[in-house]
């Protein structure tokens, strides 16, 4: 059994084989959490992706008979956390379903207007300041709309003083240790930097008004849905402040150059750029989407002040692969950055125009026009990006 504190219990599912999760690389796995409240009223909070049941159910037997379970939470419609709601409810039938008012559509439109249950399901919709007494214990909720789905929500337990934000503050890293301490708040922080990054940055406003919430609660604890707990001090003030960082846009004061090429004009352009900016000092990292996942180049990204974008051009638009890439930017949107776009060309440069007008949607600045070098670039050509470091270190303020 997984006792994270007096009548608390971590019931979850680690997924040791998770590789790819929402289109992002996952190297180190996932764990999907869920928690067993036990109380007067025995209380579930969050289940687990479809096939982590019978892990679930059999870390619930341990400590209960499933058939006693009053309330299950549901945090968050995903699937990956109510996926076995369903399942749970053929052994606990008369267990009333608690969640956010968007979340009680979402449950539906999931897993009840298509006809996927013959269970009924009873809901018991609540809203921030909200209150479910299930004993010793009376639990508040807080919404969190867009952090990162519209029926997002937060579950509290004053006596305990723990919090349950469900996807915010998680990892994805699987781990027979349940614990932040246990591993290193320095892998934790990593894992939740590239969580962040890939899951939760287009929602910076949202996550600063719940961050304004959370300052208001005692936390001895905070408990989410996916990878390790936050329980000391030190540590859980490392997580929240990390988290009003990113939802502030901050950076550092870097560059990220990422890029693809077709016959390595592009890959020349980039490397003099590398070359150039690193030997100004400035801290620079030259990520090529040929060899690196889009997720890693985007934590790259949330990390840098200055994100330069290259590629070739090929049938009048940027590699595939720079325009997958642009794509999943477009939709994460950092803000609060500068760069430019840079590569080579045959006999049209039509194509960059992707290349800038994502920059522009993404928010980020561009400090010069773009650097385009037709065929393959000269060494005068190459030895002309050598004036853009200025620019770099006026925008970087440096």
């Amino acid at each position: 059994m997984h006792k994270i504190r007096d009548d608390i219990y971590w019931t979850g599912y680690i997924d040791w084989d998770l590789r790819n999760f929402h289109g992002y690389s996952t190297p180190s796995g996932s764990t999907y959490n869920a928690y067993l409240v036990m109380d007067e009223k025995p209380t579930l909070i969050d289940t687990v992706k479809h096939y982590g049941y019978t892990e679930m159910l059999r870390r619930i037997k341990r400590i209960i008979d499933p058939a006693k379970i009053e309330y299950i939470i549901s945090n968050h419609t995903e699937m990956d956390h109510s996926g076995t709601i369903g399942e749970m409810l053929k052994l606990c039938p008369n267990a009333r379903i608690v969640c956010s008012p968007k979340g009680a559509e979402g449950l539906k439109r999931h897993f009840l207007n298509s006809g996927h249950s013959d269970i009924e399901w009873k809901f018991k919709v609540v809203n921030t300041g909200d209150e479910l007494d299930i004993g010793k214990r009376k639990l508040k909720f807080l919404l969190m709309p867009m952090v990162h789905w519209p029926d997002s929500m937060a579950t509290y337990s004053p006596q305990d003083q723990i919090l349950f934000p469900n996807d915010a503050f998680g990892q994805h890293l699987a781990s027979s240790q349940r614990f932040v301490d246990q591993v290193g708040v320095e892998i934790a922080l990593k894992e939740a930097e590239k969580y962040y990054a890939n899951i939760v940055m287009p929602y910076g406003a949202q996550v600063l008004k719940v961050l304004e919430a959370v300052a208001t609660l005692k936390l001895d604890m905070i408990c989410p849905s996916h990878g390790l707990i936050w329980r000391t001090p030190e540590d859980i003030a490392k997580i929240i402040a990390q988290y009003a960082r990113w939802a502030a846009y901050e950076s550092n004061k870097q560059v990220i150059i990422v890029y693809d090429t077709m016959w390595h004009s592009t890959e020349k352009m980039a490397l003099k750029l590398y070359e150039v900016i690193d030997s100004a000092q400035i801290p620079v990292k030259l990520v090529n989407l040929k060899t690196s996942d889009y997720s890693d180049a985007v934590t790259d990204i949330m990390r840098s002040k200055m994100v330069i974008l290259g590629s070739a051009i090929l049938n009048n638009q940027v590699l595939p692969s720079v325009g997958g890439f642009l794509t999943y930017l477009k939709g994460l949107k950092p803000k609060n950055r500068f760069g430019f776009t840079f590569g080579s060309y045959g006999w049209s440069k039509a194509g960059f125009k992707e290349l800038e007008s994502a920059m522009e949607e993404c928010g980020i600045k561009s400090i010069t026009e773009g650097q385009y070098m037709q065929f393959v670039p000269s060494e005068i050509e190459l030895a002309s990006l050598e004036q853009i470091v200025e620019l770099i270190k006026k925008a970087l303020a440096i």
